[in-house]
């Protein structure tokens, strides 16, 4: 067996300054944000780099990172300000910790071509970013707190990877909210018709269910924000604007897709996903969204509010979209890819399909190979020397 090619992993620090009127994460001065970024490369030379950041995960660790290196692509995993720790984050700064790790691969790496790699939740943040880099619109924070993509004149990128990636945020989190939960405050008040997970409501589900089901999720996620809202007005008026509130959201892994196989099919297992039995991750500390703030959840979470919405964000770009969907995905579903690949509003995209990957391509090298074929595919296709 042939070794391995040889990688180098450089660790990177980006400081930006941050407009920000008071800090939302721990350590450092007001007004700056230093975040860390790893520069995985094989030791050939490149004019092009893929730039990848998830809201909260690290993207630096998961193995297909490496086999992009040992194909001869480069790749700077960013993270942003709120690596691990999502109850305070907000996108509008998330989108400025991308532009921060996209200056710096072209002015400080040299790098002439930067290419969006948006994987998971990386896909939402990079069509967002692209489409305020192209075309910049936002002043201020759902909350309305200052804070303006257009004043920090983002660079755009060259292109979008968007890879086993969902719609967005807000939109998966309505999606595994339970609908059953009928008062926030006592979370074992709930509508035994609609508990996925009790006595009455077994698989497979009718589309009446369904459809009940679907609009009492939309429902509850309104509620929440209508309670934030409230909230953050009290603050206001009280003479604390600058102040925060932390609360608990119970219930969010609880999509039918996870027990009905026939809901938006594909390859994945039943009763399972991405973080295991989903009935014990319905109510566990590791369930999205389970702690959030008030600014927070209007940025991240809310359904009406949250602007990181990646087919409203597509139809604005006119960066060339690449998307590749994972036939087994436990996390990320069929539709949502074929809902990014709908929105592009330009014929420069590409859509692809790997046969049994999972989200993670945990112990699937050769499906994680297979997907990095296709990427240097459209790379080569688009004159991005690698």
């Amino acid at each position: 067996m042939s070794p391995r090619p040889a990688v180098t992993r450089t660790p990177i620090t980006i400081v930006s300054r941050d407009p920000s009127a008071f800090k939302d994460t721990y350590g450092g001065a007001v007004g700056l944000v230093a975040t860390g970024a790893t520069l995985i490369r094989p030791e050939t030379p490149s004019d092009t780099v893929l730039v990848t950041m998830h809201p909260i995960g690290g993207t630096g660790g998961l193995p297909v990172m490496r086999l992009f290196a040992e194909a001869g692509v480069h790749v700077l995993a960013a993270d942003s300000r709120y690596r691990g720790v999502d109850n305070a984050l907000i996108m509008e700064k998330v989108a400025l910790d991308l532009g921060a790790a996209v200056r710096h691969a072209r002015e400080k790496l040299g790098y002439a071509n930067v290419i969006l790699l948006g994987w998971s939740g990386g896909g939402a943040l990079s069509a967002f970013y692209q489409a305020e880099a192209e075309q910049p619109s936002l002043t201020h924070t759902p909350a309305g707190d200052p804070l303006s993509l257009v004043d920090a004149r983002l660079v755009p990128a060259d292109g979008i990877i968007l890879m086993a990636a969902h719609v967005s945020r807000h939109g998966t989190l309505t999606e595994w909210l339970d609908a059953s939960i009928l008062d926030e405050a006592d979370p074992e008040k709930r509508d035994p018709d609609l508990d996925l997970y009790g006595e009455r409501v077994k698989p497979p589900y009718s589309p009446a269910f369904l459809a009940r089901y679907r609009a009492a999720q939309e429902a509850r996620n309104r509620r929440i924000t209508a309670w934030v809202k409230a909230r953050l007005e009290h603050l206001r008026r009280t003479g604390r604007p600058d102040e925060e509130f932390g609360f608990v959201v119970h219930g969010t892994m609880a999509d039918p897709r996870w027990l009905d196989p026939a809901v938006d099919p594909n390859d994945r297992a039943p009763r399972v996903c991405y973080l295991g039995d989903p009935r014990i991750v319905n109510m566990s500390p590791i369930g999205l969204a389970r702690f959030s703030t008030l600014r927070s959840w209007l940025s991240q979470w809310s359904l009406d509010d949250a602007r990181a919405d990646a087919p409203a964000c597509l139809a604005r770009v006119k960066a060339p979209v690449l998307v590749i969907n994972n036939s087994a995905d436990d996390a990320c579903t069929p539709s949502h890819a074929r809902r990014l690949f709908d929105a592009v509003a330009h014929g420069d995209r590409r859509f692809h399909e790997i046969a049994g990957a999972t989200h993670y391509y945990q112990d699937q090298p050769e499906l994680g190979a297979q997907a990095v074929g296709l990427v240097k595919t459209w790379l080569e296709d688009h004159g991005f020397r690698i």
